[in-house]
């Protein structure tokens, strides 16, 4: 993509509502303009890091046979009815009537319809077990929305849901979408500590967040230090080792009765970004649903739900990754991998050096903003640090005239000059598809 043809509408300075780094950046860089309260318009900017992170979520629910659907937005008070939630839900719930004056409501998250869904196409044990999920957009009126998309309104979200014949089976399921967690984190290039966590409304006996360990992170957690070995390499991780550790919120943490050695027990901050229960039979009873057993017997399947905050994620990689320059994406979630910054357009040599360097990486699968703008170098440079892309790529008269293009790791922020040959080789070797 060139800037110069690209919907980029950066900004010097933050507004004064922005108070934490993630949603100033996300407003300098880009990403997002507020539309109304807690309520955001996705830029091209950030809406292909929305979806690359959607992509990595999509691809390890898809690995553990988990299948996707897409369920409506706007649902029918009934089924909530049915479910004992639609008055017992609170303000947050938004509700509406259509022109028939039926109650309807904008779905702040799924439980009732996946059930029906259960109930109504899933009749044997022998259909089980079943893992649906969908990614679409939730709302939650919240009475003070704050910190951008970290706590909005309008939230972008998988929500996943599983049916399996009795708890042992269910609690197999929830194990399989821990791994499935531990592994799209790690993927996403962050550090996520799974703290046991109360169940609150949605019921249950079983259940863990997902904290992204961040120093501008919400949340004290206190966790003991095995994890960080045990998630090192979620596809070998000892699910039931790593459920028996100790790991708290600080409203949860009494450090008289910890059971862990101070010297074993880390400290940190947390940004929660996801959410696992298991709640039994709570909904498959309220709503019905049921399906035959082995012996003949009509049962009430046994349910988990597992969120993933996919919008709150850009913020939390933000707060996590990021420097006084702007931010630092991981490739893995990057909107463009490589910055290609033109430092004297209508050069000759220099445009057609980044014509060439461009055609050659696109055509390798590395995605390239090539800044062919006539902003000054300065601005250039200040712009490409702060919508953070990894790598940049740096071409002027006075390199060229020595064969040599510039070569800045984002994160790192070391330099080196290598020739167009070497660079198209180590990018394409490192980001290409």
């Amino acid at each position: 993509m060139r800037a110069s043809q690209y919907f980029l509408p950066t900004l010097k300075e933050a507004p004064q509502e922005a108070q934490i780094i993630s949603h100033q950046l996300m407003l300098r860089a880009g990403l997002v303009a507020q539309a109304s309260a807690g309520i955001y318009s996705w830029l091209p900017l950030g809406n292909l890091v929305l979806n690359n992170i959607a992509r990595i979520i999509r691809e390890e629910q898809n690995r553990i046979g988990a299948h996707e659907v897409l369920l409506p937005t706007i649902q029918s008070a009934d089924l909530w009815r049915e479910s004992g939630r639609f008055d017992a839900y609170g303000a947050e719930m938004l509700r509406i009537k259509d022109r028939h004056d039926r109650d309807m409501l904008y779905t702040p998250t799924a439980e009732e319809l996946m059930t029906d869904l259960a109930r109504r196409f899933v009749r044997s044990y022998k259909e089980l077990p079943q893992i649906w999920y969908q990614i679409q957009w939730k709302f939650r009126d919240e009475i003070r929305p704050r910190f951008g998309v970290m706590r909005g309104r309008e939230f972008y979200m998988k929500d996943a849901y599983s049916f399996d014949l009795d708890e042992a089976s269910a609690r197999a399921s929830y194990h399989k979408m821990m791994v499935a967690y531990l592994r799209t984190f790690a993927r996403l290039g962050l550090t996520a500590v799974p703290v046991r966590a109360d169940t609150g409304p949605i019921g249950g006996d079983l259940s863990h967040e997902f904290h992204i360990v961040a120093k501008t992170g919400e949340s004290l957690l206190y966790y003991d230090k095995e994890l960080d070995r045990l998630m090192q390499d979620p596809s070998t991780v000892d699910v039931e080792r790593l459920m028996s550790l100790y790991a708290m919120e600080e409203t949860m943490h009494d450090a008289s009765n910890c059971p862990v050695q101070a010297e074993n027990l880390n400290q940190a901050r947390g940004i929660e970004v996801g959410h696992i229960f298991y709640f039994g039979t709570k909904y498959t009873e309220a709503l019905g649903a049921t399906i035959m057993d082995a012996s003949g017997k009509s049962i009430h399947p046994h349910m988990g739900s597992y969120g993933i905050g996919v919008s709150r994620l850009v913020g939390a990689i933000i707060e996590a990754s990021h420097d006084e320059r702007g931010i630092i994406w991981p490739e893995s979630v990057a909107p463009f991998k490589v910055a290609l910054v033109n430092l004297k357009v209508g050069d000759v040599a220099c445009d057609t050096m980044c014509a060439d360097l461009y055609a050659q990486l696109e055509k390798t699968g590395v995605s390239v903003l090539l800044d062919d703008t006539t902003q000054s170098v300065g601005a250039k440079l200040a712009t490409m640090d702060l919508i953070g892309l990894p790598w940049q790529v740096r071409v002027g008269p006075k390199g060229l005239a020595q064969g040599l293009l510039e070569v800045k790791n984002r994160r790192s922020g070391e330099t080196q000059e290598l020739s167009a040959e070497a660079v198209i080789q180590m990018l394409t070797e490192r980001l290409g598809a």
